[in-house]
């Protein structure tokens, strides 16, 4: 190893602890601070990589695939039923995003339903939300249930998940020159361009789907509707899914991981939901 490398290798370990300190968003802060879960701070990888060139990559490939969708008639009309009962729950949750996220409250937040047997929803960076219309018809969901699904994954997306992944991949491809980049030496910010395709195939770890469960509950109930319902959504996810492999195998974590947290999380929402509906139980 070269003297000038090995000296900036020393000098980033000293001002490491530093780096961390100041990735922690004051907003995420608050939120640790507020009633309802904890989930800790967002990762300091996902400032490896520009939010702005994250969600400039995300609303480009949703317009690209909503574009797709309208070349195959799959498109839902802003006059289909379900497309406004979506829209009219995500206008209740979306509130209650800005305090995980100062971004939030500058995001073009856009809601589509696109027809597909596929069981399915996500919300890419920027707040680009798509639902299929099978994981409506195939789990026949409640409004509560649809909320819990749409609440989960707003969370992917205010924790910064892809853009965590992102930084994780960045500085794995990029090595040793990782370094250089943190002292202003170079352009890590344009990897995005390499990573960016990933955003629409992009898998969370274990930890990020159980995180997202967690804060997606916090919102449903902070919207008013019933945190319950995410242990009626991941029963019928299960009974949906008789196949899935084993949680060892997987990304995601089980389903009954999944009802257990939410079940153990309950009393931290619970309140929440009871003052949002004035009607205690």
């Amino acid at each position: 190893m070269n003297t000038p490398f090995l000296l900036r290798w020393r000098a980033l370990r000293r001002v490491a602890p530093l780096l961390l300190v100041f990735a922690v968003s004051p907003m995420a802060a608050l939120a640790q601070q507020q009633e309802g879960v904890q989930v800790g701070a967002n990762s300091a990888f996902a400032k490896l990589v520009p939010a702005e060139n994250v969600e400039r990559s995300a609303s480009q490939q949703y317009a690209q695939m909503l574009q797709q969708a309208d070349s195959k008639k799959a498109l839902a009309p802003v006059d289909n039923a379900q497309l406004k009962r979506l829209r009219g729950i995500a206008q209740r949750l979306i509130p209650y995003a800005i305090p995980w996220n100062a971004r939030a409250k500058q995001w073009q937040w856009e809601v589509n339903l696109i027809g597909s047997t596929q069981i399915n929803a996500f919300c890419m960076p920027g707040g680009k939300i798509a639902f299929y219309s099978g994981i409506l018809k195939t789990l026949q969901l409640t409004d509560d249930e649809v909320a819990m699904v749409m609440g989960h994954e707003i969370a992917h997306a205010l924790r910064e998940h892809a853009r965590e992944r992102m930084g994780k991949n960045a500085a794995t491809g990029i090595g040793a020159n990782v370094i250089t980049q943190l002292f202003g030496l170079g352009q890590i910010g344009q990897t995005v361009t390499n990573y960016g395709a990933q955003l629409l195939t992009l898998e969370f770890s274990r930890s990020d789907e159980s995180e997202a469960d967690l804060v997606g509950m916090e919102l449903a109930a902070r919207a008013g509707y019933d945190p319950r319902a995410g242990v009626t959504l991941w029963q019928k996810m299960g009974a949906a899914n008789k196949n899935a492999p084993p949680q060892w195998l997987s990304t995601h974590p089980s389903g009954s991981t999944r009802i257990a947290d939410i079940e153990a999380n309950l009393p931290r929402v619970m309140p929440l939901y009871q003052r949002a509906k004035r009607t205690p139980e």
